[in-house]
């Protein structure tokens, strides 16, 4: 079935109010429309995910680009999601079984049996596994950038914000100049904005992972014009992959800045 009519018929959980909603109004279908379907709302590509979109949000806000999200979780997941990374909670839809990713064909992942365990122990394996790049392509070079710096991709911290992640001390944006300069993606940069949502995550686990069945799941990305064409896609094949280019993951939409102007 086409992604767009799946989405059409969709009826999810709203974030913001508990109701079961579908996921396209149609005023929405007037205007071009992102939809992205997130891995687990705990999981660190759904994180990274939504801090891109909330440090571009006026250039997407200028191009009157319509956002719904659907991740895997349920409404206290999403409400503790949008606290922390500031994703609007009326944009924002969970599905608990992952529904929607199955009827979309997304590529659920490294997906091994033991019989002498539970589905959720086996999900934890598998899940390990995909972070040593087994069934996870790209997964550790990624990991390896976010360590050793990136000079294709932007600068991801103010010289003067200050970022707070345990157990590291807080760290003003212009300590990481000293590992070779500013304005691109320094070493050890991006790792330390990672570390700071694992230790979110890990904080406060359970509501962000209220079924670890689905721990392996990868979602996908999804860019229509007003009248329902598919203009790109992107279906996420491993960990850390949520996007063609990890460098700017959101370089698809034509973001630049003369959208300002």
């Amino acid at each position: 079935m086409d992604a767009y009519v799946i989405f059409k018929q969709a009826q999810k959980m709203r974030v913001s109010d508990g109701a079961i909603v579908p996921l396209l109004s149609p005023c929405e279908l007037e205007r071009r429309l992102l939809v992205l379907v997130w891995p687990q709302l705990g999981d660190f590509d759904t994180l990274e995910y939504a801090w891109w979109l909330q440090r571009e949000a006026l250039r997407i806000q200028r191009q009157g680009l319509v956002i719904r999200a659907v991740g895997i979780g349920d409404r206290a997941s999403g409400q503790r999601f949008c606290e922390y990374t500031g994703f609007p909670s009326d944009c924002l839809f969970v599905d608990p079984k992952a529904e929607l990713h199955q009827k979309l064909n997304l590529y659920p992942g490294l997906s091994l049996k033991l019989p002498s365990l539970s589905t959720a122990q086996n999900a934890w394996i598998n899940l390990m596994l995909m972070c040593a790049g087994i069934a996870s392509p790209g997964t550790l070079a990624e990991v390896f950038r976010g360590y050793l710096g990136d000079r294709k991709a932007p600068q991801l911290i103010d010289d003067e914000e200050v970022v707070k992640a345990t157990p590291l001390p807080p760290l003003k944006g212009s300590f990481f100049n000293l590992a070779g300069g500013k304005g691109y993606q320094r070493p050890f940069e991006l790792a330390t904005l990672r570390l700071r949502n694992m230790v979110e995550v890990l904080s406060h686990w359970n509501t962000y992972v209220p079924e670890a069945a689905y721990l392996t799941q990868r979602g996908g990305t999804f860019l229509f014009n007003a009248q329902g064409e598919l203009l790109y896609e992107h279906r996420d094949r491993g960990l850390l992959g949520f996007a063609a280019n990890m460098s700017y993951p959101l370089s698809f939409l034509g973001l630049a800045q003369d959208d300002l102007v």
